[in-house]
């Protein structure tokens, strides 16, 4: 969980060994944002099963490796736009397995709380019983969607990571150039498609990717990209280093102007563009 005001001074005299990634505002108790005060869909313990509307399905991680509030954000991007999304996870009904990823749209791997070093954040994934790297790597390769936001997009990358870029992730905050230099939540400036958008930013990766596959959407005034989609096997990964998921509350809980409906854009943007699927009218 991201700290409190009273403590993040601790939190910045802490020494960290490796990037840290995303968090959620002091605001959102257990649980999180607005998505956490609904019921998930019921399904079987391992699987998600089909969406009874006939909408495509999205499973959200949420466990030791996502902050609290993280995945609820992502979970109100994704119904925003039209999915039934449930959650995967050592306590959720959907549960890390064989079969757990079987006719699932899209596998999203949100950000991780305040102060994790991403190795820490991989080690807790590979602690739940039924997860593997492999399990995801081979649902995207098959012809699935990755969507990584901030810690998601760390893991992406390679050791530690998942390994579905062309290419590797790294921490903006030590790049050079980069117009945020600590681990506190902040907006930063991209340029998305060619426009220039601030969003909110607490300590998110960069992409170092290259080939023909892969498409940036946004970049840091320092040119390192920001957002990208690319292909792995006959599947589609998607990352980003800011939060376009972040609600309302997270830029009022730091006193950031809202962007939050800017964010909602390029998130359904990017959402759109992983998925080959035209935006809503």
């Amino acid at each position: 969980m991201r700290a409190g005001r009273g403590a993040a001074a601790l939190m910045l005299a802490a020494v960290v060994l490796a990037a840290s990634a995303c968090g959620a505002s002091p605001s959102q108790g257990a649980g999180g944002g607005s998505g956490a005060a609904r019921a998930d869909q019921a399904a079987p313990a391992g699987g998600a099963g089909p969406d009874p509307q006939g909408r495509p399905v999205a499973l959200v991680y949420r466990g030791p490796a996502a902050c609290e509030g993280c995945p609820e954000a992502a979970h109100d991007l994704l119904e925003h736009d039209g999915y039934a999304v449930r959650y995967i996870g050592p306590q959720e009904q959907v549960r890390f397995g064989p079969d757990a990823l079987s006719g699932v749209a899209l596998y999203v791997q949100p950000g991780g709380t305040n102060g994790q070093e991403v190795s820490t954040a991989w080690r807790l994934l590979q602690r739940d019983p039924g997860f593997s790297p492999e399990l995801v790597r081979a649902y995207v390769r098959g012809g699935g969607h990755y969507l990584g936001l901030c810690m998601g997009g760390y893991l992406a990358g390679r050791e530690p990571g998942y390994g579905l870029l062309p290419g590797d992730s790294g921490q903006y905050i030590s790049s050079g150039g980069a117009t945020v230099t600590d681990e506190q939540d902040h907006l930063v400036d991209v340029s998305w498609r060619g426009r220039p958008q601030r969003m909110y930013f607490q300590d998110g990766p960069y992409f170092d990717v290259d080939g023909p596959g892969a498409d940036v959407l946004a970049r840091y005034t320092n040119d390192r990209a920001a957002a990208v989609v690319a292909g792995y096997g006959a599947g589609r990964v998607a990352v980003s280093g800011p939060h376009p998921e972040a609600p309302a509350e997270w830029y009022r809980d730091y006193e950031l102007s809202d962007e939050s409906r800017t964010g909602l854009a390029l998130g359904e943007d990017l959402l759109h563009t992983l998925m080959g699927t035209a935006p809503k009218p």
